[in-house]
């Protein structure tokens, strides 16, 4: 059998299809699978901060086209760049076990995010990690930063930057973890909604690649994804807004907890729930009320 997989092209876009690849050859060794290679708007568009190129699904739409016109029976993605927003015909049909989560500090100059000077200069894409930057620290200067791994490491340098924020999880799958200066305290910084974990979309129709598929994902990691972007959803569901999720199951017990902060670091909401894991979609939905009757709306422009 024949699995066509859709990707982008960035190495570490390859390593999440390759290593898909990997679990549907364990459970079939005759399994073939082949790589179906697409740049996405995200990609191609590297000279401008993600919230003036666009909305949601800058790094899954021409990937999940390729599902819908047959180029491929799966698309492979970061899951905390697929918009919650359902796409018609694609359902999402696996989430295999999760790398970590933390958000990383990479310096040249500093031997911890600590050490940083007043009014130093922090490089990120992510309006996330600059809104809890800035609430921790509001005297940093944010400079934006696009490209892949490898560019956003060389930009550390050539910017001459005192340090930039990567996800762990990016680093560690490139073997580039002993880049890692410090994982920040996730008291204060925490991850967006589905840091670390892979997500797999495949069209709705009953097929035995999609069974298959369906064979890689991880119950639990399934469970805590649910319940982040159930969450999300409660909040207005854009992947480029300023809120962080940590999720912690114990036994049969999920536990989150949640924040919405101001773009500019001013303001910031935490709260926490936590409940049964057989109903994860329901956990997430309560702690964003929770949220919003603290007043997130107002912060989010709901």
């Amino acid at each position: 059998m024949i699995i066509r997989l859709a990707t982008r092209t960035s190495p570490l876009a390859l390593w999440q299809a390759r290593h898909v690849a990997g679990l549907l050859c364990l459970s079939d060794p005759n399994i073939q699978v082949v790589e179906v290679g697409v740049e996405s708007t995200g990609d191609r568009i590297q000279d401008k901060p993600l919230g003036q190129i666009g909305g949601d699904g800058l790094f899954t739409k021409e990937i999940q086209e390729a599902i819908l016109d047959g180029r491929a029976h799966a698309a492979v993605h970061s899951l905390k760049d697929l918009p919650t927003a359902p796409v018609p015909g694609l359902r999402l049909g696996s989430v295999p076990s999760r790398g970590p989560t933390g958000d990383a500090f990479v310096s040249l100059k500093h031997s911890s995010f600590d050490s940083l000077p007043k009014g130093a200069r922090v490089g990120t894409s992510s309006i996330r990690r600059k809104a809890q930057l800035l609430w921790i620290r509001p005297d940093l200067n944010i400079v934006d930063l696009r490209g892949n791994v490898d560019t956003r490491l060389k930009k550390l340098v050539d910017q001459d930057l005192d340090g930039i924020i990567l996800a762990e999880a990016g680093l560690e799958r490139l073997g580039l973890g002993s880049r890692i200066t410090e994982i920040l305290d996730r008291n204060w910084m925490l991850p967006a909604v589905g840091q670390g974990a892979i997500g797999i979309e495949v069209g709705n129709q009953d097929h035995p690649e999609a069974r298959l598929i369906e064979s890689t994902s991880d119950s639990q990691t399934l469970a805590e994804v649910l319940a982040e972007r159930a969450f999300l959803v409660e909040l207005g569901g854009g992947c480029l807004i300023p809120v962080g999720i940590d999720t912690t199951v114990f036994g049969m017990e999920m536990h989150m907890r949640g924040v919405v902060i101001a773009c500019d670091g001013q303001r910031r909401l935490e709260a926490s729930h936590s409940g049964v894991l057989e109903n994860p979609i329901a956990l997430g939905c309560h702690l964003g009320r929770q949220l919003l009757d603290m007043g997130a709306g107002e912060i989010l422009g709901l």
